[in-house]
């Protein structure tokens, strides 16, 4: 028998997280609609703002992220000493779990939330319970508080979810958070909040200043196009956030990333187009693909689920957008969801492109 280092058991048992792809390399143009990004890109400010700070790389960045907490609770009127920032809202996550779970603890999440929780539990040993949607494919409160009892440590909640597009009412939040034990942590991710135009939303900032049991996660990754540099951030009780500090890394967020999330927190005028370009997509998208015949899941965020009448015809789909016009979707059968698509709203091309793509592709 061979002897060599053994990883932790759990960690053999992680089915690594896939993420969407960009379509192979073609004539004329291709269009990545499979990872939710913002298909402006990111703000002129931000992009000025990296190349000033590429001029001393040699620094070590600010392990306080000092300006960009600033930043942060300026625009959102938030204690300063309440915020944490990360490589993205998934490094806050594994840290989460680094801080609050071991072996034999659970957390409690909706059946068809984000696959990242399950992993980074995965990571502490702990158990994920994936409680029912209702027939809508919405988180449903009654059957996540089901599952919870003396061993539950954390209940995720993504408002608005990936990959449904669907959202719970800050009515129904507070329900959820109501029926929880003190002791269970409330993590709201609203990584896609900024897109949500519904009066009966709210985010968490409200639930996550007024208990000692709520984080609410934000990221830079959508609405202000910075996914290629990993930032996100969190908002939560003080005790929260010290524990937080005490696993991650001191240096966790680069200096090109904190600038850029400063200058991208400013350019308001970039937010707005963005959510402009993303209302009509979103309209035009859904309206275009019912009219083909298709079930599409009311989303309020920067992508949708259309439904397809089998697991096979929803892949024979997306390669046939993918190979005969340059679209890459995301195919969402990891999330027990093998008859669905999920289509990031493009720009004006991209959207044209895949309802081009679709209604080629069903009049087969």
């Amino acid at each position: 028998m061979t002897v060599r280092p053994e990883p932790l058991p759990q960690v053999l048992e992680i089915s690594p997280y896939v993420p969407g792809h960009a379509p192979p390399a073609r004539e004329g143009k291709v269009y990545k609609l499979a990872s939710n990004e913002n298909p402006l890109g990111c703000s002129q400010a931000a992009r000025d703002a990296v190349q000033a700070a590429t001029a001393h790389m040699e620094i070590y960045p600010d392990g306080n992220c000092a300006q960009l907490k600033a930043a942060i609770s300026r625009r959102y009127g938030l204690d300063k000493a309440r915020l944490v920032c990360g490589a993205g809202s998934d490094e806050i996550f594994q840290l989460l779990a680094r801080a609050f779970l071991t072996a034999g603890d659970n957390i409690v999440q909706s059946a068809y939330g984000f696959l990242v929780y399950q992993l980074v539990a995965q990571q502490s040993g702990a158990q994920t319970r994936f409680a029912a949607d209702t027939p809508e494919l919405k988180a449903d409160v009654d059957a996540m508080l089901a599952l919870v009892d003396e061993r539950t440590k954390i209940v995720f909640l993504a408002n608005p979810n990936n990959p449904t597009g669907t959202y719970l009412s800050v009515e129904e939040v507070r329900r959820l958070h109501a029926g929880l034990p003190k002791s269970v942590l409330l993590v709201l991710d609203a990584a896609y909040a900024e897109y949500v135009s519904r009066n009966d939303y709210a985010a968490g900032i409200e639930l996550a200043s007024e208990f000692d049991n709520v984080l609410m996660t934000r990221t830079f990754s959508k609405i202000h196009g910075l996914a290629a540099l990993r930032l996100g951030w969190g908002y939560g009780p003080e005790h929260v956030i010290d524990a937080i500090n005490r696993v991650r890394g001191p240096f966790n967020v680069s200096a090109v990333a904190q600038v850029a999330g400063i200058a991208a927190l400013a350019d308001t005028d970039f937010v707005e187009k963005s959510l402009r370009v993303n209302a009509e997509g979103l309209e035009k998208l859904t309206d275009g693909i019912r009219a083909l015949g298709l079930e599409v899941v009311e989303s309020v965020a920067n992508f949708l689920l259309a439904r397809f009448g089998s697991a096979e015809e929803a892949k024979a789909a997306a390669s046939y957008l993918e190979t005969d016009h340059g679209v890459s979707v995301r195919l969402v059968a990891g999330y027990g969801l093998p008859e669905y698509l999920r289509i990031t709203v493009g720009d004006e091309e991209g959207v044209d492109a895949v309802l081009t793509g679709l209604k080629a592709f069903c009049s087969k």
